[in-house]
């Protein structure tokens, strides 16, 4: 697959941020925790079901308080429909009570201590710094893995290779350009029937394979 030139990738990056000025997560959240809950729970999951299982569960744990005396079978029946529910009630409680124990009850607001939370990786701990903070930083979900490749922008075969590829390559903008091209391959830029007639960037776009990183 030919990688795209430096001349498009300015391209590209002018024509994201003038359809997409204004994104941020389509995850429901009121406050940092909440934020945190979400990103957790959406890993291999939709933001869709995502939010239709928050709300019961922010009205029964409305802070991490309340999440780090929680009885983990008991998160596990607000979540359930969401994947890998076992796991993610274990994380989300042990989560809280880190949070509770070591940073006093207020979710840390640092790359390296978010990441040292059960459950908290390098990808959520960016998502959640890029929404509440607008951190110039990547994260790359499956969407924005695939459009990366179909765009030329990086040829790394895992999300982290990705990452680094787009930081390199766009520097700036970066928590903007993450929520752009996740919207983007949400709705256009499909994995299976990409949107093609109603693309912007089409001129740009590389191949239609629906990439996957390993």
């Amino acid at each position: 697959m030919k990688l795209a030139t430096r001349k498009e990738i300015e391209e590209i990056k002018r024509l994201l941020l003038e359809h997409y000025p204004d994104s941020v997560t389509e995850l429901h959240y009121r406050s940092l925790y909440e934020l945190l809950v979400s990103v957790m729970l959406s890993a291999q999951c939709t933001d869709k079901r995502v939010n239709l299982i928050t709300p019961a569960l922010f009205e029964k744990y409305p802070d991490p308080t309340t999440l780090a005396q929680a009885d983990v079978d008991e998160v596990k029946e607000y979540i359930n429909t969401c994947s890998f529910f076992n796991n993610k009630a274990k994380n989300l409680v042990a989560m809280a009570k880190m949070v509770m124990e070591k940073y006093g009850g207020k979710i840390p607001l640092d790359e390296k201590e978010l990441i040292k939370l059960p459950g908290v990786g390098q990808k959520t701990a960016h998502v959640v710094l890029i929404e509440y903070t607008g951190a110039n930083l990547m994260a790359v979900d499956t969407h924005v893995f695939r459009v990366a490749h179909r765009l030329g922008l990086s040829d790394a075969t895992t999300a982290k290779g990705t990452e680094e590829d787009l930081v390199r390559k766009f520097k700036t903008d970066l928590h903007r350009l993450h929520q752009a091209m996740v919207l983007f391959g949400r709705y256009i830029c499909k994995a299976v029937t990409p949107e093609c007639d109603r693309c912007f960037l089409t001129a740009y776009c590389k191949s239609k394979e629906g990439f996957k990183a390993k």
